[in-house]
C-alpha cells in the first residue's frame, strides 16, 4: 500500500466508474504546492507572477527561443507589475520587497519561461547594485527607468581569461582628469548589445581584489561595441555577446561607491544572483514536473492510467522530494541574505550548486513524458 504515502502528488482526477482510484483523495494540497509556507500578501503576488507566466510567456516561449527574440515588450509588462525592481527601494521606483518574495516571483515566472526569467533576474541585480551602492544622484538617475524597464541593464564581470577567478580579471580604467579611459573585454553577458545600461568590473587599482572598482556604462558610449550574438542550444530570448572597450571615454561621477570597493559590490551582487538563478531552475523544475505527473494522469497502457503503475509513482515522488528539498534550501538561503547573517554567503553557494543541478536532473527526467505530452516537441 505505498501508494499511500505520495496521493497528494497526483492532484484532482476524474474516478473510473466503479472503481477507487490509487491516487489519492481529490480535493488533496499537492506536496509539491509551492505556496505552502507563505504569508497571504506572498501568496498574492506569487498567484499574480504564476497567471502572467501562462498567459504572456509560456504561449510565445517556444518561438522566442526559435526564432532568437528578446521580449522587451513582455518584460516592461512584467515590470508594471512591479517585477523590474523587485528588491529596490520604493523611492526610486522599486518594490522593495524582500530576498524570499524576490524567489517566491522568480519561481513563479521561470514556470512560463525560464531563459527571459534569468534575464530579469539579472536586470533586477544591476539596479539593486545601483540603488545600494550608487549616491542619490546616481540612485535617481537610473533607478526609475530600470525598476520600468524602458532601460534595460547587463552585469559586466566575466573576462574571457577570468570568470571564477574573477578578482584576476584585466580590464583596466585609467583616470584622465574627471574621467577614465577603459580598455579591456567581457565574455558572455547577459542582453549585451541590446541593453541600455552596463555594470561593469573594471581594474583602476593594483592586482587583487582591492584594485577593482564598478562603472556604470551607458550604450552610445564612444569606445563601447558588441561582439557577434553568441550560438546557444536552448537560452535564445535572451540575447548573449562580447561586450568590448576601445579608449572608452567614462565620466567618474559613473562609478559607483569608491575605487577599490568593486569586487565587494560585484560578490554582494552574486549573493542573490546565485539565490534568483536557483528561483529559476525552481519554477523550470515544478513545470516539469506537472507536466510529467499531468502526462501519467491521462496516458493509459493496458486500461489503466500510467499513474496507477506503482514504479512511475515512486519516480515521480522521488522527483517530487528533489524539487521540494531544493524549493526549502534556496528560501532558506533567501531569508539568510535578507537577515545579512554570517551564513548567508555559504548558504547561498550552496542553494545554487544543489537546487540548480538537482533541478536540471529532474527536468530531464521528465522530458520523455514532456515530449509525448506537447506532441513531441521539446519545450
Amino acid at each position: 500500500m505505498a501508494w499511500r504515502g505520495w496521493g497528494r502528488l497526483w492532484g484532482p482526477l476524474k474516478r473510473s466508474p466503479g472503481r477507487k482510484p490509487p491516487w489519492g483523495r481529490r480535493g488533496f494540497v499537492s506536496c509539491i504546492d509551492p505556496s505552502v509556507g507563505l504569508t497571504e500578501e506572498q501568496k498574492e503576488f506569487q498567484k499574480v507572477a504564476f497567471d502572467f507566466a501562462a498567459k504572456e510567456m509560456a504561449p510565445h516561449m517556444a518561438e522566442w527561443d526559435e526564432k532568437e527574440i528578446f521580449p522587451v515588450e513582455t518584460m516592461r509588462k512584467v515590470a508594471q507589475l512591479g517585477f523590474g525592481g523587485i528588491y529596490v527601494r520604493p523611492d526610486v521606483g522599486g518594490s522593495g520587497l524582500s530576498r524570499l518574495d524576490t524567489s517566491v516571483i522568480f519561481e513563479a515566472l521561470s514556470t512560463g519561461c525560464v531563459s527571459t526569467t534569468a534575464y530579469i533576474s539579472i536586470h533586477n541585480m544591476c539596479a539593486w547594485m545601483i540603488d545600494t551602492f550608487g549616491n542619490e544622484e546616481q540612485r535617481h538617475k537610473y533607478c526609475p527607468s530600470l525598476c520600468s524597464m524602458e532601460k534595460l541593464a547587463s552585469y559586466c564581470l566575466t573576462e574571457p581569461g577570468s570568470g571564477s577567478d574573477a578578482a584576476s580579471l584585466l580590464t583596466s580604467a585609467k583616470r584622465k582628469g574627471d574621467d577614465y579611459i577603459l580598455n579591456g573585454s567581457k565574455a558572455f553577458i547577459s542582453g549585451g548589445g541590446d541593453t541600455d545600461l552596463y555594470v561593469v568590473m573594471c581594474r583602476t587599482g593594483g592586482p587583487g581584489p582591492k584594485g577593482i572598482s564598478c562603472l556604470v556604462l551607458e550604450r552610445g558610449m564612444p569606445g563601447l561595441s558588441f561582439g557577434k550574438k553568441e550560438k546557444k542550444v536552448g537560452w535564445n530570448s535572451q540575447p548573449t555577446r562580447a561586450v568590448m572597450f576601445e579608449d572608452c571615454v567614462v565620466p567618474v561621477a559613473n562609478r559607483l561607491g569608491e575605487e577599490g570597493q568593486g569586487f565587494n559590490i560585484a560578490m554582494k551582487g552574486l549573493n542573490g544572483g546565485r539565490i534568483n538563478i536557483a528561483s529559476c531552475s525552481l519554477g523550470a523544475a515544478h513545470a516539469s514536473v506537472l507536466l510529467a505527473r499531468d502526462h501519467l494522469n491521462v496516458r493509459k497502457q493496458f486500461g489503466e492510467p500510467l499513474a496507477s503503475n506503482q514504479y512511475l509513482q515512486f519516480r515521480l515522488a522521488e522527483m517530487a522530494t528533489r524539487l521540494v528539498a531544493s524549493r526549502l534550501m534556496v528560501r532558506s538561503a533567501a531569508q539568510a541574505l535578507q537577515e545579512e547573517r554570517e551564513d548567508a554567503v555559504a548558504l547561498c553557494s550552496m542553494a545554487k550548486l544543489f537546487a540548480t543541478d538537482e533541478c536540471f536532473a529532474l527536468a530531464t527526467r521528465c522530458q520523455p513524458c514532456i515530449l509525448i505530452k506537447t506532441g513531441g516537441f521539446s519545450v
